[in-house]
């Protein structure tokens, strides 16, 4: 399966990040703006995590949860 890139916009329609999806553990990549990484999604445990590794959500795989996230 390849690898697919889709963009977070904000209301402005302005992007303010991006997804990448298709690895084999369905896990997303999160980038800012700036294309740092953000952090990390999990759709096999239904996690997110930051970019240190702490726990965001234990119950949403949710990559806005990690945009525009104060460090």
């Amino acid at each position: 399966m390849p690898l697919k890139k889709d963009y977070v916009r904000d209301g402005r329609n302005r992007i303010v990040g991006s997804k990448t999806s298709g690895y084999s553990d369905r896990s997303e990549l999160v980038r800012d703006s700036d294309n740092q990484i953000a952090g990390r999604t999990s759709g096999t445990f239904n996690t997110t995590r930051d970019r240190d590794g702490s726990i965001v959500s234990v119950n949403s795989s949710d990559p806005g949860l990690l945009i525009r996230r104060k460090k």
